[in-house]
């Protein structure tokens, strides 16, 4: 996904500004899959409007400095649906977490539940978020299908931290198995005989 198809989406719902498209839209929503600075956003405002698929008006405001609001234009909407009919790969994965893990073997036990409880306490936190959006009915059945959307986007989330949890749970019981096999003394006996035998 691109951050401009991402904005042109959002400008759907109602125009705004560059820092509201941060700050309201963009912080609320999209950055929960999909993150994008203050500046990345300008930039690619600044290119779509080349592209003609955003237009801004300057509102007057008497108390407060001017706003300039983003709309999405005709071509906008023709290139957002071009692109929401488009497939889309598999993200690619990267997570430095899991490269810990694959060779954690390099490392004591202690350090181990260390990280794996950082990352739990990182989880339960963003769970807990998930959990805490709400995203209420309403009457009108375009507003209505909008949301049974984001609320899909919400439950994918809630999902996936749910299975990150359990998996960390079990990296944990994992662990100290290990060490529990580790601190026990060998018993030369129990090692197969290959003396020859009379």
């Amino acid at each position: 996904m691109s951050l401009t198809h991402a904005i042109l989406g959002l400008l759907t719902i109602t125009p705004m500004t560059g820092y509201e498209l941060k700050t309201q839209a963009f912080d609320n929503s999209i950055a929960h899959f999909w993150q994008a600075d203050q500046a990345q956003i300008y930039r690619a405002l600044s290119a779509m409007a080349e592209q003609g698929w955003v237009e801004s008006r300057l509102e007057i405001q008497e108390d407060r400095p001017n706003r300039k609001v983003y709309y999405i234009t005709e071509a906008g909407r023709e290139e957002l649906h071009r692109w929401l009919h488009t497939e889309q790969p598999l993200p690619v994965h990267r997570e430095p977490f899991l490269v810990q893990m694959f060779f954690a073997s390099e490392l004591d036990t202690a350090t181990i539940l260390n990280h794996i409880a950082r990352q739990r306490e990182g989880h339960a936190a963003r769970l807990a978020h998930y959990e805490s959006i709400e995203i209420s009915v309403h009457d009108d059945p375009e507003i209505a299908r909008k949301r049974s959307f984001w609320r899909l986007t919400v439950e994918i989330g809630v999902a996936v931290e749910r299975a990150y949890l359990e998996w960390l749970d079990r990296c944990e019981a994992v662990v100290r198995e290990l060490d529990q096999l580790e601190s026990q003394p060998h018993d030369q006996a129990t090692f197969p005989n290959t003396s020859a035998t009379d």
